[in-house]
């Protein structure tokens, strides 16, 4: 019998401590993205950053780019997952301690400051009431937590995802 009530306690103790899935960032765009950043040219920098933002946030429409770099198209299949997602914060909401309490989630340092920036199913909310210190913005980040699909529109940028995040940690260069 103590056997089994070890086992038993054990077996929770594992299922507890057992970080979400690890997501990929493409894992976010449908097939059909995927493919269509595959193919996409090679995108020139040579123009001033303010040809390519709209007022409204976000890349302006027909700025010469493919449309998938405006694609807000998601994968319902993740709405409401437990996930890992690693990728470099912009800072938008901070609470009295100097917390960064709500961020987007990107998948390299400087997007949303450099033209263009990722595609909105390329870019998540992250909300974390708890807050976390950011000392150096292009330091990567884990965030683990609930999923949704919720768009969000802002100034600097729009994202098709929101992370809730009940974990928010530095990437431990060990981790790459």
């Amino acid at each position: 019998m103590r056997l089994l009530v070890f086992s038993i306690l054990l077996g929770c103790a594992s299922v507890i401590q057992a970080a979400p899935a690890e997501l990929d960032w493409l894992e976010l765009m449908p097939p059909e993205d995927r493919q269509a950043l595959e193919d996409m040219p090679e995108i020139e920098h040579d123009s001033p950053e303010n040809d390519g933002f709209s007022d409204q946030g976000g890349l302006k429409q027909g700025a010469g780019l493919p449309a998938v770099m405006y694609s807000a198209k998601t994968v319902p299949a993740l709405d409401g997952k437990q996930v890992r997602l690693g990728g470099y914060p912009v800072p938008l909401e901070t609470d009295s301690r100097g917390r960064s309490t709500e961020f987007f989630l990107v998948p390299y340092p400087g997007a949303c400051i450099h033209v263009p920036p990722p595609p909105p199913n390329q870019i998540v909310m992250v909300r974390y009431p708890d807050g976390i210190t950011l000392d150096d913005i292009y330091a990567p980040l884990w965030v683990d937590g609930t999923l949704r699909i919720e768009p969000v529109r802002n100034a600097l940028a729009d994202a098709a995802y929101e992370l809730s995040a009940a974990e928010v940690t530095l990437v431990d260069e060990s981790d790459l």
